[in-house]
């Protein structure tokens, strides 16, 4: 509308310019109702390109016109006052190519070029406008430069769009993995182990600001921490809830370090204690806390604080890189475990059924007397059912995961209840667990671990009675399966393996598997996370009599 009715007020003055005949802005007047179905409707489908195909009729008749009343006033002379309304052909053109309607931009100079060769025709006392040079050179050019607008218009328009940043999520997220990996090769010691990395973060601030104890924390989510590592003489029950009246709460909201002259762990039996909470802030993010504490007053003062924070502004970033990598690597293994799942359920499973349901249309249609054929196929329909129910169990453990509502003790159990009901296992559960909660990859490893300890004593062991044992006092942990079975058999190939896996799930969370037997018959698989000033803790139910 606006290219319109600018380039209308400019050919009307170049017109009546040229002309000196007011007579002559008739045809301008032609142009504003040829131009009034694009002003009124732009995107009609009909009328807005008849108004376009009328503008370049009007436009090709009106330069013979324009032309030989320049010429007779003399104001320019062999026909090139056709200059003076010839610019409006671009508005057709250019409107039309910006619309992607490049047919329609070809139709609209063929139309332009007949309607000049009628206007020059049509119009002149003597000779023709058409026979002029300068009529011909002024319709040749702008012939010339509408096909360029019109071939052009298309990228005129590219470049007048915004450019629209259009999501590529795994184009992106390869190029940010494969950053990752080549950044993880390079790192010291090529880990991103987010307890590794505090446990070195705690050894750096020891010889910076001694203490008694002191952890570093991470959020879990639901408003609440957990212990990523921890040193000290004693095990301490920190305050992990963010809600609490707490220095561990106002230094996580203010993201500034926090003095205080109690202590921060709910355990504590009182007396002297200054305490210093420093947060670990990536960019506008607290991604963790740094717990010190010591049984004297005012052992923080402002410039142990200074140095404490030049050690932990360096170790939230390295802090932030392993939580994002265990991010990413639990949300791959959790997604790669529902596809196995949900093929193994959408087809090995239920070929396994078809089968099943042949077996037991043959037993149906056997002849009389066929008893021996009857019997080999009870026995293959007893296997198949077999195979079919260690398959469900298989898909239930790999869709098992860690509520973070829930616990790890509740996922032990529930595993536990379901597989001793299918092989009838008595199941004796043993909990210890406390509020606060371990990093979810490590929960998830010890799941995987306890998993396996109860699978093998379920498929292998011949045993009567299952005892599960379940301590957690963050960073500290210990799961122990207890069966009353005939014993680990050294010789049996898939034992090996099933302990290799969890040796290695084991080695990954820095703990150790523990693997000896029970008396007077059985095996006690452990694993055991941390060091516990508890040592008692681990309990004697593992020998306690059956049924007990």
């Amino acid at each position: 509308m606006a290219a319109r009715l600018i380039v209308l007020a400019l050919v009307a003055a170049l017109t009546l310019i040229a002309t000196r005949d007011p007579g002559q802005l008739r045809w301008i007047a032609l142009l504003l109702v040829a131009a009034l179905p694009a002003l009124l409707a732009p995107d009609h489908p009909i009328a807005a390109p008849i108004g376009r195909f009328a503008e370049a009729a009007v436009t090709g008749l009106a330069a013979g016109s324009v032309a030989a009343a320049a010429n007779a006033t003399g104001t320019i002379a062999t026909g090139f006052g056709a200059e003076a309304i010839l610019p409006y052909l671009v508005v057709p053109l250019l409107s039309a190519g910006l619309r992607r309607r490049a047919t329609e931009g070809a139709a609209l100079l063929g139309v332009a070029a007949v309607a000049m060769v009628a206007g020059g025709v049509l119009v002149g006392d003597g000779d023709a406008v058409i026979l002029q040079p300068g009529y011909l050179a002024a319709c040749g050019q702008w012939l010339v430069l509408g096909a360029i607008i019109t071939f052009a218009a298309d990228t005129m328009r590219q470049l007048m769009t915004p450019v629209e940043n259009k999501p590529q999520p795994y184009a992106e997220a390869t190029r940010l993995l494969t950053q990752l990996r080549s950044v993880a090769r390079s790192l010291p010691g090529a880990t991103l182990d987010p307890g590794g990395i505090s446990e070195h973060l705690l050894e750096e601030l020891r010889q910076v600001a001694p203490g008694h104890r002191a952890a570093v924390l991470s959020a879990s989510g639901g408003g609440r921490l957990v212990v990523l590592a921890q040193t000290g003489a004693e095990r301490v029950d920190w305050e992990v809830t963010l809600d609490a009246d707490s220095a561990i709460a106002d230094a996580w909201a203010s993201q500034q370090p926090q003095t205080a002259s109690r202590s921060q762990a709910r355990s504590h039996q009182g007396g002297e204690a200054s305490s210093l909470v420093v947060p670990l802030v990536a960019g506008v993010r607290t991604i963790g806390l740094v717990i010190l504490e010591a049984d004297v007053p005012n052992a923080y003062p402002s410039a142990v604080v200074a140095r404490v924070t030049e050690v932990t502004g360096p170790a939230a970033l390295r802090l932030e890189a392993a939580l994002l990598f265990d991010d990413v690597r639990s949300l791959a293994t959790n997604e790669e475990r529902q596809r196995l799942a949900r093929e193994i359920h959408d087809g090995v499973a239920q070929e396994l059924v078809m089968v099943g349901y042949g077996i037991d249309n043959a037993q149906a249609t056997l002849p009389e007397g066929a008893d021996e054929t009857a019997e080999e196929l009870r026995t293959l329909r007893g296997e198949v059912t077999r195979v079919i129910t260690e398959l469900r169990l298989s898909l239930f453990e790999l869709r098992s995961e860690v509520d973070r509502n829930g616990g790890l003790a509740a996922a032990i159990a529930e595993y536990a209840r379901t597989l001793g009901t299918s092989a009838g296992l008595r199941v004796h559960f043993t909990f210890d667990e406390s509020t606060a909660r371990l990093p979810a990859a490590t929960e998830a490893e010890l799941l995987r671990i306890a998993q396996e300890a109860i699978t093998n004593a379920r498929k292998h062991a011949g045993a009567s009675n299952l005892w599960v044992t379940c301590t957690v006092d963050p960073p500290y942990a210990e799961i122990e399966v207890t069966d009353d079975g005939k014993g680990f058999a050294d010789d049996r190939p898939d034992g090996r393996y099933g302990l290799a896996i969890m040796a290695e799930r084991a080695e990954r969370i820095r703990g150790r598997l523990e693997i000896r037997p029970r008396h007077p018959s059985g095996t006690t698989v452990a694993v055991v996370l941390g060091t516990s000033a508890r040592r008692d803790s681990v309990r004697d139910s593992v020998s306690a009599p059956e049924g007990e």
